[in-house]
């Protein structure tokens, strides 16, 4: 069995307008909802084998507060290039490549890609859109992540921030 979750980078800064995209760091928004959202999964019993990260700093640093809340150090993290500015077939490839080892990763990225990727695994429903720190499940019964399509693997949860938020 592989489980996917797809885990948007949280809340930006625009604080810094010199900076290049790949550079923007964690709004103050999204220092809170990064360990937050993190604690939410890993309250209900999600053990990742693996943290995959975009290359930009908003998702590294919200990947880092999730391996906190996992206990897991910092050179655990596998950042790809090409999770950055990824469109799904780009997401696809870097999913069928992952080690057939890991059973359950998160993936940080980025819209609208996570979003467009994320329901071509939905059954009867579509997102409109994953927010920022947005997590969604994607499970399949396969043993090798190549398997891992539309067809053979469906959303099984999602978390939003808000959900939770009063």
């Amino acid at each position: 069995m592989k489980e996917l979750f797809l885990v948007r980078h949280a809340k930006s800064s625009w604080d810094y307008p010199d900076l290049q995209d790949i550079e923007r760091p964690l709004g103050a928004r999204g220092k809170r909802d990064a360990p937050f959202m993190a604690e939410i999964i890993r309250e209900k019993g999600v053990h990742p084998d693996k943290l995959v990260s975009s290359t930009a700093r908003r998702a590294q640093d919200t990947a880092l507060y999730f391996g906190k809340a996992f206990d897991r150090p910092v050179w655990d993290i596998e950042l790809v290039d090409q999770i950055y500015e990824a469109f799904p077939d780009d997401l696809q490839t870097v999913v069928s490549g992952m080690d057939s080892q890991w059973d359950t990763v998160l993936m940080f990225g980025h819209n609208p890609g996570f979003t467009v990727y994320a329901n071509r695994f939905c059954h009867g429903f579509r997102f409109d859109n994953v927010p920022t720190c947005g997590i969604v499940h994607i499970r399949s019964e396969v043993d090798d992540w190549r398997d891992f399509l539309p067809g053979q693997a469906k959303v099984e949860a999602w978390f939003f921030p808000k959900e939770y938020r009063i």
